[in-house]
């Protein structure tokens, strides 16, 4: 019970605290469980990360539920996705129900600032373990550079493809011992969770049309089962599905689609939005069906990956990917960490003393980013 409460206090805060989207959540998670709690090493943090970019879903929430996973059992994982969930899911409801951001537009201007300084911090952390040699800061500046002049919801996962053969190819070395990671599956359990994300897809359109509920949940499931990329991707397949068919109109989407991007917590609670403008019911059935897949896929992969890591082959592939990992974290500190938050050299400032605090200073990540709210109350991050 002790380590359930830890999860869920600590993903409550992140729920609370970390914007700037998906990519950005991967900087805030590091700070807490590797550099604070020390619940894993960079080596297989940024294993996991990789794993949970390759499978379709929200990968900050499916590595925050593998976290949860890991700590606490099954309750530790529900934890983990309430506690960092809830805080977004409520905003969207309260969006949807009709209620404004405005009057909190300072503090999210002082909050997104301060996750500038967050994932600039995960980014030279990362950086100085994963990439130690010319080979593997070779691959993390591919990294940037493919993300730079691409685009595409595949381009993430093609990164740490290549990151991975270039890291097999080169036989790269890593700095951990072979199944250090361990987040406890068991194979009967990943093969069900496999069989409920075919029953899903497969079944879900064919009950669509026996209620207005059903309907929603076959789409939102189908959204949260073909997104690769992040959270951003799910906004035009979520589109297809509610807008195109006069669901609802184009005009209640973009007011939620920007209302999602004000707030900490994953992206996925925009289905929370969508659900909501038909009622707390609605708001439920498409939080629960957007977010399922995701975390049904994770789970059914998890024993299968578990048994492979330990090849040399394999572990040499993992060097170069969470090489790439560290490249698709630098290129989101630019785009759109710093993009969305600084547009003057004040801001800059601000977002650079939040890094001075972080970094030299070693205050916790929570207190910097307490203080920048307040700060961004007041005035001072504009």
């Amino acid at each position: 019970m002790t380590r359930l409460a830890e999860v869920f206090g600590a993903f409550l805060r992140l729920g609370l605290t970390s914007f700037g989207g998906p990519v950005a959540h991967i900087g805030y998670f590091r700070a807490e469980f590797v550099t604070r709690r020390n619940w894993l090493s960079d080596d297989d943090y940024a294993e996991l990360v990789a794993l949970c970019q390759f499978l379709p879903g929200p990968a900050s929430s499916q590595v925050g539920f593998a976290l949860g996973l890991m700590r606490a059992g099954w309750l530790g994982a529900l934890a983990a996705f309430v506690g960092f969930t809830l805080p977004s899911a409520l905003i969207m409801l309260a969006v949807a129900l009709g209620a404004g951001l405005a009057g909190l537009s300072g503090v999210i201007a002082g909050l997104k600032l301060v996750a500038v300084a967050v994932v600039a911090q995960a980014v030279l952390g990362m950086a100085r373990t994963l990439c130690p040699d010319r080979s593997r800061a070779t691959v993390a500046v591919f990294a940037v550079v493919a993300l730079a002049v691409l685009s595409g919801p595949w381009v993430m996962v093609a990164v740490i493809l290549v990151g991975g053969l270039v890291g097999a190819a080169l036989r790269l070395e890593t700095g951990t011992s072979a199944g250090a990671l361990h987040i406890p599956v068991a194979r009967p359990v990943a093969w069900a969770a496999l069989i409920l994300v075919a029953l899903g897809l497969l079944g879900l359109p064919l009950l669509a049309g026996h209620g207005a509920g059903l309907a929603l949940a076959d789409s939102m499931f189908r959204a949260g089962a073909l997104v690769f990329g992040g959270g951003h991707v799910v906004l035009p397949l979520l589109q297809a599905e509610l807008v195109a068919p006069g669901h609802i109109t184009e005009s209640a989407f973009l007011t939620g689609y920007a209302a999602a991007q004000a707030i900490p917590g994953p992206l996925f609670t925009f289905a929370t939005y969508l659900g909501g403008l038909s009622g707390l019911t609605g708001a439920l059935i498409a939080t629960l069906a957007v977010f399922a897949p995701g975390f049904l896929l994770l789970v059914g992969v998890l024993p299968f990956w578990q048994a492979v890591r330990g090849a040399k082959a394999v572990r040499a592939g993992m060097a170069g990917a969470n090489a790439a990992v560290v490249g698709i974290l630098g290129a989101a500190l630019y785009d759109p960490v710093f993009t969305s938050a600084v547009d003057t050299m004040a801001q800059f400032g601000f977002a650079l003393a939040c890094f001075v605090a972080l970094q030299i200073w070693r205050l916790p990540a929570w207190a910097v980013v307490l203080g920048a709210g307040l700060a961004g109350a007041a005035g001072l991050a504009a």
